[in-house]
């Protein structure tokens, strides 16, 4: 430090010095060391008089006062740097000028090591359970693979035997042709030591004339045939596979056949309707043969408006059918490809203002049974209550109308068989009902529990066929029948 302070003061006086004044050192005559300091003037090339020298004197004063000012001046700033260079040598060796500083840079460096070890963890734990998924999802779709074979296995057996029972090759049958006396009708190869054909056998009775009336001494509605064995719905069977639909228009439709078929048209003529869609106008026609399991169709209609929901029917060669967006009830020839006749169905809702749980706009849906044509709706006067009306297959007239007191929303389809209502309580579950029944000759209602199977868990429409005794449905892109039961009138 000592060495500093005389290095910066000898800079400050040489530089003071060689503005103002010299210093010299020589021997005088007597041998002795003389120091003579010598100071030019600034303004004056030679030396004045006595009132000059002295006023030159007085300048020399105040330069040195000023010299002196400057000097403390100097050494203030020397002793400001001193102190500031000794701070600055203990901070060097001490460590950081700030230890708060110092710890709270510690203190964050931790907290960041803290939270890149628990990122890491969760990462860790999301990738194995993203190995557990995979794992799972993979035995999944091996599952899945095998029931799709086993499924397809039993779609082509049981088309194999669709296509045998329709060729009349009916397993383990026998000729029993040879035991009918001359004369009488002709008599089907059947199994007689089967239940069908007990069952068959005591169902088939001969009708006398007398007999042939439009309603049943009970009530219910007759077909015009005559007796058409009509009783209460006991049982449902299993459903059966038809067809699949090919593209996603088909996730829910209808399709139907001709319970009572003019010509050109036969009783394995189907129809089909894709619904998916705004604008539904396509009418899917197939040929007899099969060739609805198994085939493209022989001939597509275009309506000459597009339809809404799933509730159309075939009867009697027409097809009928609910306009799009509106209330009107439309019948459609289907050889001539004409409109027979167009009918509003008054007070009725239309367009999700009374449809089925599952929606799809299935607030008018037409039925066919024994007795005829029938719409099932609701009304703002029937407060959302079902509906059931018997209408004229010619022109479409009401012939009698029925208030139930089920409500239609909270259903998920209907069908009416022998002029009575039944309801289907879920359209997803797998496990559902037939949960109620409406029977228009006593206007009464009641609560049931028939088993009902959605096999595949999206049942849009269910409808029945009263020639081949069978429910037709559309579940989740596949086609399906039901075998049902009657009881005994």
């Amino acid at each position: 430090m000592p060495a500093v302070r005389l290095l910066l003061l000898a800079c400050l006086v040489w530089g003071v010095g060689a503005r103002t004044a010299q210093l010299r050192k020589a021997n005088d005559r007597g041998g002795r060391c003389q120091y003579t300091f010598t100071v030019a003037s600034p303004s004056e090339a030679s030396c004045p008089e006595q009132g000059q020298a002295m006023s030159a004197i007085h300048d020399l004063q105040r330069d040195s006062s000023s010299q002196r000012a400057d000097l403390e001046s100097a050494k203030a700033r020397i002793s400001s740097l001193e102190s500031r260079l000794h701070l600055l040598t203990l901070g060097q060796a001490a460590g950081p000028r700030d230890p708060h500083e110092g710890l709270q840079e510690v203190s964050t460096l931790r907290r960041e090591r803290d939270q890149l070890e628990t990122q890491t963890r969760e990462l860790e734990t999301a990738y194995s359970n993203l190995l557990r998924d995979k794992s799972v999802l993979e035995e999944e779709k091996k599952q899945l693979r095998q029931e799709n074979e086993d499924l397809a296995r039993r779609l082509e057996s049981s088309s194999q035997e669709v296509a045998r029972l329709r060729r009349g090759q009916c397993p383990q049958a026998r000729d029993i042709t040879q035991d009918v006396p001359p004369g009488s009708r002709e008599v089907s190869k059947w199994n007689l030591d089967t239940l069908a054909f007990q069952e068959l056998k005591s169902e088939l009775t001969e009708v006398p004339a007398s007999r042939i009336l439009k309603e049943s001494p009970s009530g219910h509605p007759r077909s015009e045939e005559g007796d058409d064995g009509c009783g209460e719905l006991v049982w449902v069977g299993e459903p059966l596979t038809v067809r699949t639909a090919e593209t996603i228009t088909g996730k829910y439709g209808v399709w139907m056949r001709d319970p009572k078929p003019s010509s050109p048209y036969t009783r394995e003529t189907t129809w089909r309707i894709d619904t998916v869609g705004s604008d539904v106008r396509q009418v899917f026609e197939y040929g007899p043969g099969g060739q609805f399991a198994r085939g493209p169709p022989s001939k597509v209609h275009v309506l000459p408006r597009p339809l809404e929901s799933t509730g159309a029917v075939v009867l009697r060669g027409s097809l009928y059918f609910q306009g799009a967006g509106s209330r009107s009830l439309v019948r459609y020839e289907l050889s001539s490809q004409t409109v027979r006749a167009e009918r509003e169905l008054p007070g009725a809702g239309y367009h999700g203002r009374f449809p089925y749980s599952w929606g799809g706009y299935t607030d008018i849906d037409l039925a066919v049974d024994e007795a005829g044509l029938w719409a099932i709706y609701s009304t703002e006067e029937a407060k959302g209550a079902i509906v059931l009306s018997r209408l004229n297959p010619e022109d479409l007239q009401l012939e009698q109308t029925w208030e139930t007191n089920i409500r239609k929303q909270s259903v998920a389809n209907a069908f009416v068989i022998c002029g009575t209502l039944y309801t289907v309580s879920s359209y997803s579950a797998p496990e559902a009902t037939v949960n109620f029944a409406y029977d228009t000759a006593t206007r009464s209602s009641k609560a049931l529990s028939i088993p009902f199977k959605n096999r595949y868990k999206y049942s849009s429409m269910i409808d029945y066929n009263p020639l081949e005794r069978k429910l037709f449905a559309w579940d989740n892109f596949n086609m399906v029948t039901y075998d049902i039961k009657l009881s005994k009138m």
